[in-house]
């Protein structure tokens, strides 16, 4: 769950609300053990994901580098090389095909 909390400081375009708020609800969704809260968790769910989502924007707000800002298309495409070493390539072959012998 939490590998898909990405770093949100310091790019261009900056991040957006909608970032923030979701890296909030991934970090909500670990830190309970819920992917959906029952009824009688969901007001308890709700705020956290607020109050973790008001925090991180206090945060972002207040850091402060002299390093430019990094793009995120050129991170995207390190992330995908580094996947790439680690797991191998991928197969263009969809699954469950059987290739010609």
């Amino acid at each position: 769950m939490c590998r898909n909390i990405r770093p949100l400081f310091n790019f261009d375009p900056p991040v957006t609300e909608a970032e923030i708020r979701a890296a909030a609800l991934q970090f909500v969704r670990k830190i309970s053990g819920f992917q959906r809260p029952s009824k009688a968790n969901e007001p308890a769910f709700a705020a956290a994901v607020d109050e973790v989502a008001a925090a991180a924007q206090r945060l972002l707000t207040a850091l402060e580098t002299t390093a430019p800002a990094r793009n995120r298309e050129a991170e995207a495409a390190k992330g995908r090389a580094r996947s790439a070493v680690r797991f191998g390539a991928r197969s263009s072959t969809p699954r469950g095909d059987i290739l010609p012998a």
